[in-house]
């Protein structure tokens, strides 16, 4: 446990993760961060993207993540996401009728509710991506 970091990732529905691995690296607003044990204290804001989760030198879960905020100290990472998704179990088609979703609301939208409607369609697109980067 000692070269080790505990993760936490917490969705808005539920605890999607919390155990202890090697290194958490989190798309952090103003880059990508690794946290390994013994990490300085941080907060961050949390951009769309993956957050890569390491054990025995290697990527062992990718988890997409729509944007949050992420809390570190030397023995813990904590990421409080808006929106998560676990790439192992994430349905193809499923995404697909996401982006498809979002599209026509976009489409469809009236000016006052266009800013929303494009970012859905932002993220959807990502989930896509990080979905097709993950298989």
């Amino acid at each position: 446990m000692a070269d080790q970091v505990q993760f936490e990732l917490v969705a808005p529905e539920s605890l999607l993760v919390s155990d202890a691995f090697d290194m958490i690296v989190v798309p952090g607003a103003e880059g990508d961060f690794g946290v390994l044990p013994r990490h300085a204290p941080m907060i961050s804001t949390v951009r769309t993207g993956v957050i890569s989760i390491y054990e025995n030198n290697a990527v062992s879960k990718r988890v997409f993540v729509s944007g949050g905020f992420a809390e570190v100290t030397p023995e813990r990472c904590t990421v409080l996401a808006d929106e998560a998704v676990l790439l192992d179990d994430a349905d193809w088609s499923a995404i697909e009728d996401r982006v498809r979703a979002a599209e026509e609301a976009v489409n469809d939208a009236k000016e006052g509710d266009r800013a929303a409607a494009e970012a859905e369609l932002k993220i959807a697109r990502a989930l896509l991506a990080a979905f097709d980067r993950a298989a």
